[in-house]
């Protein structure tokens, strides 16, 4: 059951996602290596949400921390191929097992991308730009999958986006 989201990047798009998961009753771990941009998440995140949810979000600076409870994990890195094998990696070697990595992009394959994990079934590439995830809710988010992602991984995915109120729609 996915009840904790880590959220790896504290800009724009991961503060979006942030609130958006938040208010959708997940638990949120929001991490950004630059103390300001955690900083600046913080603040935002505290006028926008609210007494009520923001205890939903935690800040953190590491992404060991971030990732050692989530269900699931979505980097909010740059579209580009080294960064996202770098982070893919990280997540890979420090998130549980039972951890679903999920990575957005429009330009990068995501059987590529998974092939350089350990855990190729419980990788998803999300293909939408970031101003849709960041700006219309009731937008069709196009999961990419492969021919090894886990049907109980495309569930968790499939319900977290529906969740935050998008139309997911499947791809290989």
């Amino acid at each position: 059951m996915l009840t904790t989201v880590a959220i790896i990047g504290a800009g724009p798009l991961g503060r979006r996602l942030a609130r958006s998961a938040a208010c959708a009753g997940f638990s949120v771990l929001l991490e950004d290596v630059m103390p300001a941009n955690l900083r600046h998440a913080q603040e935002t995140l505290r006028r926008q949400l609210g007494p009520e949810s923001l205890p939903m979000v935690a800040f953190v600076s590491t992404i060991e921390d971030a990732v050692r409870q989530a269900d699931l994990a979505i980097d909010c890195v740059p579209d580009e191929l080294e960064s996202k094998l770098e982070i893919l990696w990280l997540l890979d070697r420090m998130a549980p097992p039972r951890t679903v990595l999920v990575t957005p992009t429009t330009r990068l394959s995501i059987a590529d991308l998974a092939s350089c994990t350990y855990r190729p079934e419980k990788c998803i590439a999300i293909a939408a730009e970031a101003a849709t995830l960041a700006l219309n809710h009731s937008a069709e988010v196009l999961l990419r999958i492969t021919s090894q992602t886990a049907p109980e991984s495309i569930a968790m995915v499939w319900d977290f986006w529906e969740r935050l109120g998008f139309r997911p729609r499947l791809t290989e």
